[in-house]
Formats: C-alpha cells, structure tokens, sequence
C-alpha cells in the first residue's frame, strides 16, 4: 500500500533556531514514524535537499533580514518550489512567513491536496501589536485574503482556545477548527517518539471536532544518514561549565526565550529596580535572544540593577539544567495580543516544574493553564508592585512555592508530547479520509 504524504512548510527549520522550527522537526519525525512519506519545505542560507533521518528538507535561499521584503521573497520561493514539488496528499501550513495559510491555499487548489492551517501566530491580525501599521486597505485585503484561506482550509489547528475564540469571531467554521497546544522540547522529559503510541484510526466515520489534549516528553536520538552533523547542529554540544559561578545563594526569577515585540519588559525591570536593594538574593535572568535584550542591557548598565544577568541563547543539551535553574518562570505578553498568540514558553516551564508568572492579559490560553493548575499566578502589565509581591511570596513561603510547583508538575504531565502530537497524527488521519470521502 503506498505510504501517504506530507509536506509542511515553514520558514525555519533545525538547525536555524525557532520554536515553530522545533515542533515542526518532532511533529515530522513522528509522521514518519506513523508511515508517511515526509517532506519538509524551508528556508537556509543556501537552497538545497537533504535527509534529515526519515525526513527530506528541501531549502530555498534566504540570505536577507527579517524585514518586509525578505519575509515576502521567501513567501514567493516558498511557494513556487512548492508548486515544482510533486503532489503531496496533505500540505501543512505554518505561520512563518506571515500569510503563508494563503500560499497552501493556492497548492492544495492546483496540487488537489488536503491542507491543514497550523496556526501559531494570527496574520495579520498580530501585525499591528508587532509595531507595524500598515495602511487601512492593505491591511483589510491582507485580512481578507486570509480569512478566505482559512474557510478554505480542510482543518485549521490552533496552539490555544483563546485563539480558537478569536477566530470563531472572524466567521469561521469551528467545525473546522482543532484544539492542539504546543509541547516542550523532548530533552525536558523522558517521553521519545520511539515510545509515541498512536491510537488506531477509528472505523466509524469520524467527527469534525477534536478536543486537545495534552501530556509530557523526552530526547529525540535521530541517525542522519545524510549529513552527520545535522542533529548535532540542532541540539548543540554539551557544555559542563555552570551558567552561574557565584556561591551566594540566589532566588532565581527566569526568562528564558525570545524577548520580541509582543513581550513587553518594562514591568520587570521596574519590579527588578524595586527589588534589587533591600533583596540582593532575588536575581532575573534572561537567557535567548530578540530585540529586548539590547534594552534590558541598557537598563541594566544605566540604573546600576546588579540583580540582572543576561545569558545568550542555551544549546538545547543544557535545557533542562537551564529551566530548572529558575525557581520561578516569567512569561510576558501584551494586552493586545490575546487570542493571537501563545507563548511556548509556558509548556517548557511546566515540563520543568517550576512556577509561572504572567505579565499580561487573564483571558489567555497561557492564563488558564496557570490558574486551572495553580501553577503560579496572573500580573497586568504595568503593575510592577504585584509582581515584586508575587515574587517575594514565592521566596519568603515555602508552602506557595511548592503548592505552585505541585501545579506546575501535573500541568507538565499533562502538556507532554505524546498526547499533542498523537492528536495531530490522528486529525491528519481524519482529515485524509474526509477528503477520499
């Protein structure tokens, strides 16, 4: 019986760092494993095909920044060498480039292929809360075009039910849409996909409706049998010097991850300058990358706050000695981005077990995880006295410390991969026969 195919298309790809890149890497490794014919359609500094163990990675050239016009070139090459591909029964979409649900639109219609829309980013509804305003006509054309995109989708996966709500409001067919959340890399659990057991298809004619669900993970060991250092790339070398050389006993406040324009800072650096006389042994650390990390070093050096340190991005063999470095995670988010994004963050603080706090909006995927687990706890922007409040409980009662950590450890079992990536497996399995059908 032939294998049935994929092909999934995003812009990054291991090893080009990205968290779309990393959940797409599992999610294609186990579609492999379940018996599909996998390809995965990217971008590198330079084009060309390669094995990435079971999985073909044909990359298309991008050399230019991230700005509109390189966003765009890469959109187009996505495109047409998708259009030179041969046919794939199924073509998954992801959100990077912006916009790219329309571009699978467009093969699934000439190609005669499923497409399913996995959204982790809503263009363009996002792009004003990023900083970029666009003129009114182009922004209602872009929207347009990508609400025609998504109604003509065969499935849309969301990574979160305030995001399925935001779409519910644009008019789409929640018949359609699936709940699946993200998962934490494999290296922060002992789940692997050699363990993943997928449920057989059920013989029954399915329902459109799936509920997410969710559960933990563990390292991927993948033989690449055409590049050698293609996992070693990805994962990165391990490295025995600890992140912090100082003997003085810290209560350590993490952010780990990308700091972009949707992750405002300015409430941590004033709880940070609130903090940092009268607790020296409370420390923020940044570790990863993003254009707040210029500002938070510039900060950090113009007020004198001894009581940040800054760390570049970890290879991801030191993750797990990373998150649980931290006793309690930071996750920021603006007000305005509810419903549009959900931090992954979230779930590797979870695996870990540690405590969270949210700097942002209540009515959020990432704030009803915290709140249904107790796994931390909820501050608005701009109200940097509660989150030093929130901080010091945590530090100074060790009862609220470990009752969060009680929550954030169930909510780790609970959000580890195999029950997310089971899920998808199962929705392409579904939505295959429903177009055969």
């Amino acid at each position: 019986m032939k294998k049935p195919s994929v092909l999934f298309i995003n812009r990054v790809y291991p090893p080009v760092r990205g968290a779309t890149g990393r959940v797409l890497r599992d999610l294609a490794h186990a579609f492999a494993r379940d018996g599909w014919d996998v390809t995965v359609l990217t971008s590198g500094p330079e084009s060309g095909e390669i094995m990435d163990g079971p999985v073909r990675v044909r990359r298309v050239s991008s050399r230019g920044g991230k700005n509109i016009r390189s966003y765009l070139w890469v959109w187009v090459k996505l495109l047409m060498t998708a259009l030179m591909l041969k046919r794939h029964n199924m073509v998954v979409t992801l959100t990077d480039p912006p916009m790219l649900v329309v571009a699978g639109r467009i093969i699934s219609r000439i190609k005669h292929s499923s497409h399913i829309h996995w959204c982790h980013d809503l263009y363009p509804d996002i792009l004003p809360v990023l900083g970029l305003k666009l003129p009114l006509r182009v922004m209602n054309f872009l929207k347009a075009s990508s609400r025609r995109a998504m109604k003509s989708c065969d499935r849309v996966v969301v990574v979160g039910r305030c995001m399925a709500k935001h779409l519910a409001f644009t008019g789409l067919d929640m018949s359609k849409v699936t709940i699946i959340p993200n998962w934490p890399d494999l290296e922060l659990s002992s789940f692997t996909l050699a363990s993943l057991h997928i449920e057989p298809p059920v013989q029954s004619k399915p329902s459109r409706k799936m509920t997410a669900r969710h559960t933990h993970a563990g390292p991927i060991r993948i033989k690449n049998v055409a590049n050698g250092n293609f996992v070693a790339q990805a994962r990165g070398t391990l490295n025995k010097r600890p992140f912090f050389l100082d003997d003085s006993p810290k209560f350590r406040v993490l952010y780990a991850g990308n700091l972009g324009r949707a992750h405002p800072i300015s409430t941590i650096l004033e709880a940070a300058a609130m903090l940092s006389p009268a607790h020296p042994e409370v420390e923020f650390v940044f570790v990863g990358d993003g254009p707040g990390y210029d500002r938070i070093a510039s900060e950090r050096a113009r007020r004198g706050l001894d009581n940040i340190r800054l760390l570049p991005a970890q290879p991801v063999s030191r993750l797990k000695e990373l998150m649980e470095s931290g006793d309690v995670h930071l996750i920021s988010m603006k007000h305005e981005a509810a419903g549009m994004l959900v931090p992954s963050k979230l779930y590797a603080a979870l695996a870990a077990g540690r405590p969270c706090i949210l700097i942002g909006p209540d009515h959020t995927e990432t704030a009803r995880v915290i709140r249904e687990y107790g796994a931390g706890s909820i501050v608005e922007q701009g109200n940097a006295k509660k989150l030093v409040s929130e901080i010091l409980q945590m530090r100074m009662d060790g009862n609220v410390w470990f009752a969060a950590h009680t929550g954030a450890s169930k909510a780790g079992e609970d959000f580890a991969p195999n029950h997310s990536i089971s899920s998808w497996i199962r929705s392409a399995r579904d939505t295959i026969r429903y177009r055969v059908a």
